[in-house]
């Protein structure tokens, strides 16, 4: 007869425990014990830090700019000094870059916005005189529904700067001063062409003023006045007023008067038509219509 001992307290020996004594496989099992891993725990601290990092990188992710938009406008010389007193605001605020190319509404020059147009010259946004912009647009250059009324402009006369001022308060002043100049200038766009195929044989004297009038081209009236190769020089008054070295007498008197309009337009194939409208909404918003008015122009303040 064979006697266990134990020893009080402490385990018994698993070789030699009842189960194994009588299971002699299970004594030479060494299969491996699988254990699960033990859970990490991070500081509050450490949690903390953690989650403000992930919170950082998801900010910076959305803080990322969309690519700004490079604008192309091509713009004739009516509306050119409001046009250049907003559009850095509109940078400002938008990010998108604006380029711009110069231009008369008509004509067959080099830069004229059509001559552009037909070049194949990138435009996203068009700002010329109303009937010659509606004529791009009865060709089908212009992409439906974009056109905006922007200002009106008026025709003002200049002179010379310290040269003597004619009186043309009055159509009857407004012709004698006229037959009295020795020399007249006039501009290639709206203004220009309405003086010489329609104002001249209003007045009656298409005969005696032709003959001494030019139209200029590519340039502002006002620099060949300042120069002194023009005493007298017909343009729209906010292409007069940036002109250095000339006094604008005034307005042509309102029976001769020619109110041109100005719009704006989006070309068909303009590369970033959402920039565009933005652009549009923005020279024609009420919020700006002072610094329009400042410069020569009747905002357009519904249409």
């Amino acid at each position: 007869m064979t006697t266990t001992v134990s020893r009080p307290g402490l385990p018994m020996s698993p070789e030699w425990s009842p189960a194994l004594r009588h299971d002699p496989a299970a004594r030479h099992d060494t299969r491996p014990t699988t254990h699960r891993p033990a859970k990490v725990h991070l500081p509050s601290t450490a949690r903390r830090l953690a989650r403000m990092a992930a919170t950082l990188a998801a900010g910076l992710i959305l803080a990322i700019p969309a690519k700004a938009a490079e604008l192309h406008v091509m713009i004739s010389g009516g509306f050119t000094a409001a046009y250049q007193a907003l559009v850095p605001g509109f940078e400002t605020k938008t990010g998108d870059r604006v380029v711009t190319a110069y231009g008369p509404s008509m004509g067959t020059a080099p830069e004229a916005i059509p001559v552009r147009l037909a070049r194949g010259e990138p435009a996203d946004v068009v700002i010329m005189v109303g009937y010659a912009l509606d004529a791009l647009d009865k060709d089908g250059k212009i992409t439906p529904g974009s056109k905006v009324a922007l200002a009106d402009s008026r025709i003002a006369l200049a002179v010379k700067a310290g040269a003597k001022v004619p009186d043309i308060a009055t159509l009857d002043a407004f012709k004698t001063a006229l037959l009295g100049a020795s020399s007249i200038a006039y501009s290639d766009s709206a203004s220009g062409v309405y003086i010489e195929k329609e104002m001249y044989r209003k007045l009656g004297l298409e005969r005696e003023l032709a003959p001494k009038s030019t139209m200029i081209v590519a340039e502002r009236v006002g620099n060949v006045v300042a120069r002194g190769d023009a005493e007298f020089g017909f343009q729209q008054i906010a292409e007069l007023k940036p002109v250095k070295g000339i006094t604008i007498v005034g307005p042509v008197p309102p029976e001769v008067q020619n109110v041109t309009l100005f719009s704006a337009g989006i070309p068909k194939g303009a590369k970033h038509p959402a920039e565009a409208r933005a652009l549009i909404s923005w020279l024609s918003s009420p919020d700006h219509a002072a610094t329009i008015a400042e410069t020569g122009l009747d905002p357009i303040k519904a249409r």
